[in-house]
């Protein structure tokens, strides 16, 4: 009885933030960085003040590309891709936990280093790229890739200008992104 009741407790607590869920999506669309919209939203939601968001990077995850994800990327098998799983924050709160395949060769070796070592977001380290992102899926609730407590789910592949990709990216934003005005 329990497992059918959870989900159902899960649903109706998104379902009832709907509006607030609804404005979330639509900060996430107006950016081609998901790092710019959430450091906008939880500015406007009043999560932290400075609303300034932190890469916390698991150093220790490491997963192979898929051929699907290599193909989404244009690249072929022996083409080098580095992954960085992350948990962006803004303050104390985690607002997305993100898995992110990108193609070193199509990044400045500054950008490399920065994304090896520092706590800043991809999405502000390549910025001078001016990439554009080209959304793939987008689902309310967990995909099957995200943790339990994901509210949104989103996949996409970061584009510079003459189309090449540099960045695969599966982002599931926590339910934190929905407290102030929900919970």
């Amino acid at each position: 009885m329990k497992k059918t009741v959870l989900p159902i407790v899960s649903l109706l607590a998104v379902a009832a933030c709907t509006p607030t869920l609804t404005r979330f999506e639509r900060t996430l669309g107006s950016n081609d960085s998901a790092t710019a919209a959430l450091a906008q939203w939880c500015a406007a939601q009043r999560i932290s003040s400075p609303a300034q968001i932190v890469a916390e990077t698991d150093r220790e995850a490491n997963e192979p590309a898929t051929p699907a994800i290599r193909a989404a990327l244009g690249v072929g098998a022996d083409e080098p891709l580095a992954f960085r799983h992350v948990r962006l924050r803004c303050g104390g709160a985690v607002l997305s936990d993100a898995k992110n395949w990108y193609v070193p060769a199509q990044l400045t070796p500054a950008m490399n280093t920065a994304l090896e070592t520092t706590r800043t977001p991809f999405g502000t380290v390549v910025r001078p790229l001016g990439f554009r992102r080209e959304r793939l899926t987008s689902q309310h609730g967990r995909a099957k890739e995200c943790p339990s407590g994901t509210v949104l789910s989103h996949k996409a592949v970061l584009r510079v200008a003459n189309g090449r990709a540099i960045s695969l990216v599966i982002e599931c934003y926590t339910r934190a992104n929905l407290a102030k005005e929900a919970f």
